[in-house]
């Protein structure tokens, strides 16, 4: 189990929750996910810059993860990074979990949800305040929620 600190699309805290973690097999994971998802959030690839529709979303709501449907970001916590993939100065709480991640020269701090473990990028420190992070996602990695009318 998890503890996960829910807000609404308005960033309005609706409590902490209890939630099971979800785990699959890898033949499970590859009917539930596209090729590209199972790419990136089984085998922590990554997709092309400037390729998801998610880069330029400007509307209301929340960004969940498409692997288990965990709410990860806020639209008021995205913002444009200018690097071709959805940016986030931060998550909600209790949302992802990190790791460090050797597969370059420098180790760099890789996240993923804290419900499914699945690879949605990677965090640096050039994002604007109030944190000074970007939360740089894998588009294909997520699934928007738009906020109710």
């Amino acid at each position: 189990m998890i503890s996960v600190r829910v807000f609404d699309e308005l960033g309005k805290l609706v409590g902490p929750i209890q939630m099971a973690k979800v785990v699959k097999t890898d033949a499970e994971w590859k009917k539930r996910l596209t090729q590209s998802q199972y790419d990136v959030l089984r085998r922590e690839g990554t997709e092309r810059a400037h390729t998801s529709p998610l880069n330029a979303e400007k509307r209301v709501g929340t960004y969940h993860c498409a692997g288990c449907d965990l709410p990860l970001f806020t639209s008021a916590m995205k913002f444009d990074s200018g690097t071709g993939w959805p940016s986030f100065f931060s998550t909600l709480p209790g949302a992802v979990a990190t790791k460090t991640d050797y597969k370059h020269v420098f180790p760099r701090t890789e996240y993923h949800c804290a419900r499914c473990e699945g690879h949605h990028g990677h965090v640096f420190d050039d994002g604007p305040a109030p944190t000074g992070k970007r939360f740089c996602n894998n588009g294909v990695a997520l699934k928007f929620v738009g906020a109710a009318a």
